[in-house]
């Protein structure tokens, strides 16, 4: 699979133009990201208005809306409980890990996904709110993040600092039924969770720092079935993790670079400009290379390796066909990845299951 990594960067370079610098990439990208993304932008606004929910790639909010008391409903927008992709993207590095830890010939504990997924419904709630909390000023600034609560005063910051309490004590709920072992590991995540938001105001890498955040579940998935980490396992799984989500996040954010650059926002999505699908070919490439050793550690059959390879399939599929100038596009691609997760975690059960 890596060569057609390596024929797909090759390609991308060939046609790209500039010295790929930050600085040239940031000139590049100002220059000409006004032009390119003008009427992607104006549907996606108009779409985000009509919703009202700051909806991204035109998702469907209306069930909200439908079935929820209208009290509620800011909360359950603050919380993205429209937009499940986040929820999933955060689960399946959990899910993996709990899979790859388990012994050979069995089935992931089914308690232990039940717990997770309930967490990653909690705590990617708590994020969203954490990071709508602490940006709401950069958020009223950008088309489609201007309809989100708190920008847009449905929620009060008390509000949403009660909200966040109560997510975060609902998850305190969930990490006491682990191991003393995982509640330790558990609770070592939240500053990255606290601090994430802030990363964007300094560094073009906060998609980088959200894989810190987001596969963490790749650690603690296997603690929570072992009361220990396995390193030779779970590094290489946490690592490819974090490849991916570097791929994911950076083409999630080519729908703000326009007003990115207007707000000060940084991102690998105006640091890279042009040559994304470079180095997005490349951290593809590094994240089924690390999840591959990943399963070799722990001797997967060759079950795994199929569904590895169909996973990268995708992933390259994801990055020579999106169209980094059209919000809907990128937004539709990003969402895709649940079917990379989810190849993932089919792969490391069958190669448990059916062995070599």
């Amino acid at each position: 699979l890596s060569p057609s990594f390596a024929r797909l960067a090759s390609s991308t370079a060939a046609g790209s133009n500039g010295d790929g610098s930050r600085d040239g990439n940031s000139s590049n990208a100002s220059r000409s990201i006004s032009d390119s993304t003008s009427t992607s932008s104006d549907s996606s606004s108009d779409s985000s208005a009509r919703s009202g929910s700051g909806s991204s790639g035109g998702e469907s909010a209306s069930w909200i809306e439908r079935y929820l008391p209208a009290p509620v409903q800011p909360f359950a927008h603050l919380a993205r409980l429209d937009k499940p992709t986040g929820t999933w993207l955060l689960a399946w590095p959990c899910f993996w890990s709990i899979a790859l830890a388990a012994p050979a010939g069995a089935l992931p504990d089914p308690l232990l996904l039940f717990l997770f997924g309930s967490g990653a419904v909690l705590l990617r709630g708590a994020g969203c709110t954490i990071n709508d909390l602490l940006d709401q000023d950069f958020d009223a600034k950008v088309a489609r993040t201007r309809t989100r609560p708190l920008p847009a005063g449905a929620v009060t910051p008390l509000g949403a600092s009660s909200f966040l309490g109560l997510q975060l004590l609902l998850g305190l709920g969930i990490l006491v039924q682990l191991n003393t072992y995982s509640q330790v590991l558990g609770a070592a995540s939240l500053p990255l969770v606290f601090s994430y938001p802030l990363t964007k105001r300094f560094t073009h890498w906060p998609q980088a720092y959200l894989g810190l955040v987001f596969n963490w579940g790749a650690l603690l998935g296997w603690a929570a079935v072992h009361g220990s980490l396995n390193l030779p396992a779970v590094l290489p799984l946490y690592a490819g993790g974090i490849c991916w989500t570097l791929v994911y996040d950076t083409i999630y954010a080519h729908q703000d670079k326009a007003d990115d650059i207007t707000a000060g926002v940084k991102s690998t999505a105006l640091l890279f400009a042009h040559r994304t699908p470079l180095y997005l070919s490349l951290f593809g490439a590094a994240s089924i290379a690390s999840l591959a050793a990943a399963g070799s550690a722990v001797n997967l059959g060759s079950p795994y390796y199929v569904a590895l390879a169909a996973a990268g399939a995708h992933m390259a599929w994801q990055i020579a066909s999106t169209n980094y100038d059209n919000r809907e596009d990128c937004y539709s691609k990003f969402a895709s990845n649940w079917t990379f997760g989810a190849l993932v975690f089919a792969g490391i059960v069958a190669g448990k299951l059916f062995g070599v």
